[in-house]
């Protein structure tokens, strides 16, 4: 579990809804049928008009995995190849294979299959690159559709402001119809405010930083099995990864190595 996300997930929403009753208004008062149709109805058809479907629904089950989702450890990685390392060497690299087949890294398994098949350094590094750009090219599309939401959420609040203020002028003869006029007036703006700084923009930030992280894991898979295939000596390979990491955590991947 994220532990991050769910400490803001506590701060930034325990602090918005707390803040309600402390100003002596109760949370009916914050709920509209109408200014949430606009809304979020609105954010979710101009999301759907402006991004093709199966992104929005990617998206939407990447959101999913916030909480859940599970970063490989690229420590654990370097540990891991250096152990194929010196299998390799003692025993051959076609020993490999059976090692590959019982990872749950496909990634890795994918890099450990190529240099077993004895495929050119050159071509397991093209391949590999092609899948890490296509990883890059996904993260992006999901980044992308939630930054469009938090772009529409605050516009459709507008929208719903301008309905309401339209409704609340139109009628100004009938005092019965002011204070629900300007609810919605009031109430589509601030659930745009909302959803795009405590739900969208979030998401997006948080899926490009997953993204990142990742991508490193990729990144040192594939420079572990190239050195792999290149016949390094494991202390060689412990080194060229470690590169990839920040000096702190080199120095725990040292020590966990000894």
């Amino acid at each position: 579990m994220d532990i991050a996300t769910l400490i803001g997930i506590v701060i930034a929403w325990g602090l918005v809804a707390g803040s309600i009753p402390l100003g002596g208004m109760s949370f009916g008062m914050f709920f509209d049928a109408p200014s949430v149709a606009i809304v979020i109805g609105g954010t979710i058809g101009a999301t759907l008009m402006n991004c093709p479907l199966d992104k929005v629904i990617g998206a939407g089950k990447v959101a999913g995995k916030i909480l859940s989702y599970k970063l490989i450890d690229p420590r654990t990685v370097i540990t891991q190849m250096v152990e194929f390392s010196n299998r390799a060497r003692r025993e051959g690299i076609l020993a490999l294979e059976e090692a590959a087949a019982s990872t749950d890294n496909p990634f890795l398994k994918k890099g450990i299959q190529l240099a077993v098949d004895g495929e050119d350094p050159a071509a397991i590094e093209n391949i590999l690159d092609n899948e890490i750009g296509y990883l890059k090219d996904r993260h992006k599309s999901n980044a992308e559709v939630f930054v469009t939401m938090a772009t529409f959420a605050p516009a459709m609040g507008l929208i719903g402001t301008l309905i309401g203020l339209v409704g609340m002028l139109g009628n100004m003869s009938d005092p019965s119809s002011i204070g629900p006029a300007m609810a919605v007036a009031i109430l589509t703006t601030f659930y745009g405010a909302v959803l795009a700084n405590l739900v969208f923009n979030p998401i997006a930030g948080k899926v490009r930083i997953r993204s990142a992280q990742e991508v490193l894991v990729w990144e040192l898979t594939k420079e572990g099995v190239l050195a792999i295939s290149a016949g390094d000596n494991p202390r060689m390979v412990e080194q060229r990864l470690n590169a990839y990491l920040a000096p702190k955590l080199r120095k725990v991947s040292d020590k966990e190595g000894a």
